[in-house]
């Protein structure tokens, strides 16, 4: 999908889901939430926090709820896309474009800035320890080469390749993504 510099131009642009995104625009629209286009896709703020985003997938459009997990979801219809690894924001799936519901939706939009404005936020814990796997560990003590070119990376990066390498389950994989992180370094 090309960069699109407003939500109208995001709505052109997926032409599949047009009724949909007119329907819950209309909807966000009555409500004190600023619209404006980030990562590529319409999103609603208060105050500069963002707390709604729509996007459009292949089988689905969904609204996305930033700290939705503080949402009391009675309706359960709500999902955590990347269970394990996203904390706060909550997914509400449309595989139609039809609306079933407007008021229940307007209830867990409701419900998402009430909760904006009373600072609830989920505070992520970042990881800031090096944890280096062995095969890397011996990578650096064996070769300076490497060693000297890894030094020389950003904190984050250094973390990021290690993570990448030790989330691999079997030697093999971890032997595999070294090889391929090696020339990136």
């Amino acid at each position: 999908m090309k960069k699109v510099i407003s939500v109208d131009e995001y709505i052109e642009e997926n032409l599949k889901w047009r009724q949909l995104l007119d329907e819950l625009r209309a909807i966000l629209l009555k409500t004190p939430l600023v619209e404006s286009i980030k990562w590529n896709s319409p999103v609603y703020a208060l105050n500069g926090k963002n707390v709604i985003g729509l996007g459009t997938f292949k089988d689905h459009a969904s609204m996305w709820f930033f700290q939705g997990v503080f949402l009391d979801d009675k309706a359960k219809m709500l999902i955590n896309a990347q269970e394990g690894k996203t904390k706060a924001l909550r997914q509400w799936r449309f595989e139609s474009n039809e609306i079933n519901d407007v008021l229940l939706i307007e209830s867990y939009i409701n419900e998402a800035i009430e909760n904006q404005k009373l600072g609830k936020e989920v505070k992520i814990e970042r990881n800031r320890l090096l944890v280096l796997p062995e095969l890397m560990k011996r990578k650096i003590t064996d070769e300076s080469k490497f060693k000297i070119a890894f030094k020389k990376l950003t904190a984050s990066k250094q973390r990021e390749y290690a993570e990448y390498i030790r989330t691999a389950k079997r030697e093999s994989t971890q032997q595999k993504r070294l090889e391929k992180i090696t020339p990136m370094i």
